[in-house]
């Protein structure tokens, strides 16, 4: 039986559910806190769905949540997080929010961002001045969107009152931070234990696998050279340029490229290009001939040229395909 005690210790954490939000981010979060209430045995969280004006919202696998009404219950939690998915235009909705967002943070609760959530929180401005963090996939979108802020390439942000992660299982990291927070270390790992959860995360953890494991080399030359290409996308460095910087001539560096990749220099480099565009396309308001000169390409034309070679469609046909 719950006493009023009981009652008084019970933090409600608050999950503003966007259209087609990621099930396995929300999982991951909530889970730690059922978790944790059942292993000490009484209530010490209690998890709330919301939405903007209640209803059902679903998820991009299609599991449905009834939530509460983010306007009338939300100043009753302790902490409210925004949990969305990868769609820009489910973004677009959440517009009604941003006032009752920012009222709510005015009021002292916590507020957060899962996954794309950081670009709800962006946009209602609540994040001006905290560090944070974004699924990287959206990072770029954000950066074109909100030029001053720059999000942290990190697993999850604690930032006094905004906490941010990446999603995915990252809130299994961040939600164990949390709770160590409140309840201490020893009481964070067994909640972690609980899930099998063994290797908990630093915040500043990586959110991809190493430059090594995405393109399946170690060279130390290429492995430079490579990192430098995903950072160099709107003003594409030369190949003399690149093989001063890793150290070997550009004959040489072709070589490695031809060796090690399969693929040349400009080719490796274009196509890591096109598929940084590919994300903008998708998930940004830019139009096709700011992304092509965003990444790096001389004309729209010739933009849509490359594009249609690596991906079968031009840029146009694929903003048509997303929006229909």
């Amino acid at each position: 039986m719950t006493t009023s005690s009981d009652s008084r210790n019970v933090q409600r954490v608050g999950f503003l559910l966007v259209r087609n939000f990621a099930l396995m981010s929300y999982a991951a979060a909530t889970e730690p806190l059922r978790a944790a209430n059942l292993l000490a045995a009484r209530p010490l969280y209690q998890v709330f769905p919301l939405a903007q004006g209640g209803g059902t919202v679903t998820s991009s696998s299609g599991v449905s949540i009834d939530c509460a009404d983010l306007e009338s219950d939300g100043e009753t939690c302790h902490t409210l997080f925004v949990c969305a998915g990868g769609e820009p235009a489910d973004w677009a909705d959440t517009s009604a929010a941003h006032t009752a967002l920012r009222r709510l943070s005015r009021l002292g609760i916590r507020i957060g961002g899962i996954s794309s959530g950081a670009f709800v929180l962006a946009a209602a401005g609540l994040l001006d001045n905290n560090d944070f963090t974004i699924h990287w996939e959206h990072a770029p979108a954000l950066k074109e969107a909100f030029p001053h802020l720059n999000p942290r390439h990190a697993r999850f942000v604690l930032d006094g009152a905004i906490a941010t992660c990446g999603g995915g299982v990252a809130p299994l990291d961040m939600m164990h931070a949390m709770i160590a927070e409140r309840l201490g270390t020893d009481f964070a790992r067994r909640v972690s234990d609980w899930y099998l959860h063994a290797a908990v995360a630093e915040p500043t953890a990586p959110q991809r696998g190493s430059v090594a494991e995405r393109f399946g080399t170690n060279h130390p030359a290429l492995l430079a050279v490579l990192e430098k290409m995903e950072t160099a996308i709107e003003r594409p460095l030369g190949r003399t340029a690149m093989a001063r910087l890793a150290g070997v001539s550009p004959r040489h560096l072709d070589r490695l490229f031809k060796e090690h990749r399969g693929a040349g220099f400009l080719d490796t480099y274009r196509e890591i290009r096109l598929r940084h565009a590919r994300r903008l396309l998708q998930q940004s308001p830019l139009s096709i001939a700011e992304i092509a000169y965003a990444t790096g390409f001389s004309s729209p034309a010739h933009f849509s040229n490359a594009f249609k070679d690596l991906f079968s469609e031009t840029p146009g046909s694929l903003r048509r395909r997303r929006g229909a």
